[in-house]
């Protein structure tokens, strides 16, 4: 498994509100992104969010990184500080 790792600055509580709704509305990933599902992570206090898109191969999250890489800002929760594209050594979920 895959994961893009993006973290956000400048994020507000309306932005957030906006992206959840959005979310709720829609069962697929944007056009042209296979993605087996993602978690959004959100610091209201330091107004950040981290956002964690996950792929079954690293080709499919390379292609899905060209398309997020040329989303405008507006459709973003924040301004983009990093992104990180990674490979899942560990996932472990507890009882």
């Amino acid at each position: 498994m895959y994961a893009r790792v993006v973290r956000f600055t400048d994020v507000t509580p309306e932005r957030i509100a906006e992206i959840v709704a959005q979310v709720g509305e829609s069962d697929e990933p944007p056009p042209g992104v296979d993605s087996t599902g993602f978690t959004l992570f959100v610091d209201d206090a330091q107004g950040t969010a981290i956002f964690v898109g996950f792929f079954e191969t690293e080709e499919k999250m390379r292609d899905a990184s060209a398309v997020f890489d040329q989303m405008d800002s507006s459709e973003t929760p924040g301004t983009r500080a990093s992104v990180d594209l990674c490979e899942v050594k560990v996932e472990r979920s507890m009882p």
